[in-house]
């Protein structure tokens, strides 16, 4: 019985950091119904500049990120600006081919400029647990959950008790209804793009804690952002949420009971028994066929 409930609690800190990382990556899809494949280079990027932050100057990474969001805010609301933009209202196909050249591009740059070795991040109490009876908690899996959850909070405070919040909030429900009371769709769109690539701000200083990574990591980040979103329901915030518990329980009770090799495939398959019962995810909403 101990073991099981320790290998819960770690799924459960576990999930809350995959539940933020793949926040940003629902909420772009939600307002402008565009798959940023590139969302896990940008969790990459800043884990590089976290570790770059840690190795110069020791400053904590996860405390980093009060550098690290602001920082890919700015980016986000650049890179809309200057690329999607540009495909706003194509096909899903365009956005997924724009933004993967996107990764593409951010993958080499920091290849030539902190070379194709695995980093990591090690502070003070990287290698320090909290003991709760006998559960053992490592601090560094518990302070990146506690940034998480923190970090979600504010994103559902703003989305949920803001104008600006009930402004995407519109924009994705009834794009139309939202431009006649004001609204403005391109202005809302690169508001929400920005949002969702500062939750990488967070999301990437964790990783570097908590994650080995180089800069072709991007690759297995974005197929489990992927599939949390899709289990959870493409555009659901909850969704995303209840699929990063998943995705975490299920690394954890598959590493303590059989073997970590089997752990991604164990997700993958519960991925599909849920689809295969509810096409549209846990939380999604089935579009009509003649809408669709």
């Amino acid at each position: 019985m101990a073991h099981l409930i320790q290998a819960v609690a770690l799924g459960l800190l576990i999930g809350g950091v995959y539940a933020l990382m793949a926040s940003g990556l629902t909420l772009i899809f939600g307002v402008m119904r565009i798959i940023n494949v590139a969302q896990g280079a940008f969790l990459v990027l800043v884990a590089m500049v976290t570790w770059w932050l840690w190795n110069r100057t020791g400053i904590d990474p996860i405390v980093a990120s009060v550098i690290t969001t602001p920082l890919m805010f700015g980016f986000g609301w650049l890179s809309y600006r200057l690329l999607v933009s540009r495909i706003r209202g194509s096909s899903p196909s365009m956005s997924v081919l724009l933004t993967f050249g996107f990764a593409l591009v951010i993958e080499g740059v920091l290849n030539l400029t902190a070379g194709n070795k695995f980093k990591s991040a090690s502070p003070s109490y990287f290698e320090e647990s909290f003991r709760v009876a006998s559960i053992s908690l490592p601090k560094a899996q518990v302070f990146g959950f506690l940034a998480a959850m923190g970090v979600l909070a504010v994103l559902y405070y703003v989305l949920n008790r803001t104008w600006t919040g009930r402004a995407i909030r519109a924009a994705t429900q009834n794009p139309s209804g939202a431009a006649l009371v004001g609204v403005s769709a391109a202005g809302t769109a690169a508001l929400a793009f920005a949002i969702g690539s500062a939750t990488a701000g967070v999301g990437g200083s964790i990783l570097s804690v908590l994650y080995p990574f180089f800069p072709a990591s991007h690759y297995e980040w974005i197929s489990r952002l992927l599939g949390i979103v899709v289990l959870g329901g493409l555009g659901s915030l909850p969704g995303a949420v209840a699929g990063a518990a998943i995705l975490g329980l299920a690394e954890t009770l598959t590493a303590t009971y059989g073997s970590l090799g089997w752990s991604t495939l164990v997700f993958y398959l519960v991925i599909m028994a849920v689809l295969l019962v509810r096409p549209q995810g846990l939380f999604g909403a089935r579009l009509r066929e003649d809408a669709a």
